[in-house]
């Protein structure tokens, strides 16, 4: 493989892909950011002055090709992350018809090597409640499934036709991301919530959390170490979402969320939730399909990435303390 260098990082402006950026151009890097022309660089910061910019989008083309020239190796963050009833068609146009065209452009402009995040939701269900999810849980094409994870799985499937067709590839698989972001940003909903004290109940079920610092570290790690076709799970600490959410009201010192709410009492509260969100056409805080992935849950195991790529995940005392201080400082 060639040393490449400049790096393309596609979805630089956003969540994951804003931290994956600054870090690459931290270590020396010159990257290429891949932007539509309406993206926010709030993120970026003054990082966007010390990168390359390319603009166009997920669903042209032509405009992905273009970027791609003169690139060695990819990183495709950029993704649409939704729940919200009625976003199926984009989810599919962005997310796996998206990457289908990233694939196709890298082949067309003989990328050596890239790297796609991926998603947790890709992952199939274990077979026993109790059971740990990892990279080779079987997916199961289940009606409850979420059109955001049903995009993620098809995404996946273009990356290896890519392979199948000549493109060294590998996949990343984060967990539920946490970081300071913006306010739009899914988590930093969640942030906020428990920050402003009136959070009062939580879900019964559980998941796995990550730092986002560790997802960017995770997917540079992929690109020197990841083999060929395979999957990196980068989760970090599996926890119900009362012991998460009660981290983060101590790092915040209010006064955590007081009761957990009946499974069925929260899908029907999703419900609800998606008629005002419809009424009022804003974006829905929880949705009939994230009531029931909260309400189950589900525990990961983070080996391979541990002992195939070096990577580390720190406790989520430390991001909760981290979100914490960087809020308060800025009030």
């Amino acid at each position: 493989m060639r040393t490449s260098d400049t790096l393309l990082v596609t979805g630089a402006t956003g969540f994951v892909g804003a931290v994956l950026t600054r870090q690459l151009v931290d270590a020396g890097r010159d990257v290429r950011i891949f932007r539509r022309d309406t993206s926010s660089l709030d993120l970026l910061g003054k990082y966007a002055e010390r990168v390359e910019h390319a603009v166009g989008d997920l669903t042209h083309a032509r405009s992905l090709h273009d970027a791609m020239q003169g690139v060695d190796r990819v990183y495709h963050v950029a993704a649409k992350v939704s729940f919200a009833p009625g976003e199926q068609e984009a989810l599919r146009r962005v997310n796996a018809d998206g990457t289908a065209n990233v694939v196709n452009a890298a082949l067309e402009a003989g990328v050596d090597r890239l790297v796609h995040t991926s998603s947790m939701a890709a992952f199939g269900r274990p077979a026993t409640p109790n059971g740990l999810i990892d990279e080779t849980t079987e997916w199961e094409g289940l009606p409850h499934r979420s059109a955001y994870a049903r995009s993620k799985r098809r995404a996946e499937l273009e990356v290896h036709r890519g392979i199948a067709e000549g493109l060294d590839a590998t996949i990343v698989n984060p967990s539920l991301v946490f970081g300071v972001g913006g306010p739009d940003t899914n988590t930093r909903r969640i942030v906020d919530a428990v920050r402003s004290g009136w959070l009062l109940v939580v879900p019964p079920g559980g998941t796995n959390v990550v730092d986002v610092r560790d997802v960017a570290a995770g997917l540079r790690a992929a690109m020197a170490k990841g083999k060929t076709g395979r999957r990196y799970f980068l989760g970090g600490e599996n926890l119900s979402w009362k012991a998460f959410t009660h981290t983060l009201a101590e790092a915040f010192d209010v006064e955590p969320p007081r009761y957990i709410v009946p499974s069925s009492l929260l899908i029907v509260g999703g419900a609800v939730a998606e008629g005002f969100a419809t009424l009022t056409r804003t974006r829905p805080f929880l949705t009939r399909s994230t009531a029931r992935t909260a309400s189950r849950t589900y525990r990961y195991d983070n080996t391979r990435a541990q002992t195939e790529l070096g990577c580390t995940f720190r406790p989520f005392t430390e991001t909760a303390r981290h979100i914490a201080d960087t809020l308060n400082r800025e009030t």
